[in-house]
């Protein structure tokens, strides 16, 4: 007789979940030409921030530097107990103090006028047109300044009215001029009294509220001498390069961007070897005083290749 064995009952299998819905797919890291496309971006980004902001502002900074140098030098000059006066005719360094220039009604407080004209002789502050008389002989002299970048120290003479003295302060005298005119290119140009002198001043400058930072054309500032002139020594310049005329850039100052830009790229290339190998504080801390030199040569050298006036 056969027993029966029990058998167990088979217990329920729990119910089949339902399908998790599919989430995003994981991202894996970027192809090395779009990292290398963004970071290019990234880098040209930076750098153009970089020369807005110096062109805006530190450039004024180092304008106000240089003025006070050259303020300093040039009332020096002027002392009686000087040795050596300041140069008034012949060749003259560019770059030297040749006067002072004071127009209240144009914003204009002891304001020194260098020699030169470049897009690098004007970072110091306004400049003299090296083929024109000095201040006070006989001719017309020109003087061009900034409207926008290192400070703008011309970015006010077109509030001169007619009437208003302009007082230039040269190693032969100080001289006062009266605004005559303002003019643009294309308008006449002013007949120099005979045996008479004119002071011009020269700078860029727009319409509308943002004028005076988006300048697009060139304006002069006329002003004839009261009283007599002074004799002007023989051997000064009878011609400047093209890149001393009013509006004109400084090409001379590429070779040295083109330095800057590779000393930019060994910068980039070794900070990227340090990230990689060392902590990230290590590496900002050695690459980025490197780093805002080169950025700074870069804005300076690029500031030559800027307009004159500008």
């Amino acid at each position: 007789m056969s027993v029966d064995t029990p058998v167990a009952p088979v217990a329920a299998l729990p119910p089949t979940p339902p399908d998790a819905p599919a989430g995003p797919p994981a991202r894996g890291p970027l192809p090395q030409a779009v990292f290398v496309s963004l970071a290019s971006v990234a880098a040209l980004g930076a750098i153009a921030v970089f020369l807005v902001v110096y062109a805006l502002g530190f450039s004024a900074l180092q304008e106000q530097r240089s003025q006070h140098q050259l303020y300093a030098s040039f009332r020096g000059l002027l002392a009686p107990s000087s040795p050596v006066a300041p140069k008034v005719g012949g060749v003259i360094n560019p770059g030297a103090p040749i006067a002072l220039l004071n127009a209240p009604a144009g914003g204009l407080h002891n304001v020194v006028v260098v020699e030169g004209t470049s897009s690098g002789d004007l970072l110091a502050g306004p400049g003299h047109l090296r083929d024109s008389p000095l201040p006070g002989q006989p001719g017309e002299s020109l003087v061009l300044g900034k409207s926008v970048t290192a400070g703008g120290p011309f970015r006010h003479i077109t509030s001169l009215r007619t009437g208003d003295v302009i007082t230039v302060t040269t190693g032969q005298n100080t001289f006062s001029f009266k605004v005559i005119d303002e003019r643009t290119g294309g308008d006449p140009l002013p007949q120099v009294p005979t045996g008479g002198a004119l002071l011009t001043l020269v700078t860029s400058t727009g319409s509308g509220l943002l004028g005076h930072f988006a300048p697009n054309h060139v304006v002069y500032v006329d002003a004839a001498l009261q009283g007599k002139t002074v004799a002007a020594p023989a051997g000064r310049p009878v011609a400047v390069p093209i890149s001393e005329l009013p509006g004109r850039s400084d090409p001379g100052a590429w070779p040295y961007l083109v330095f800057w830009l590779q000393a930019l790229i060994l910068v980039g290339v070794g900070s990227v070897w340090a990230w990689l190998r060392w902590s990230r504080w290590q590496t900002w801390l050695v690459a980025a005083p490197i780093l805002i030199a080169v950025l700074w040569g870069i804005s300076q050298e690029g500031m030559h290749l800027l307009p004159n006036l500008l």
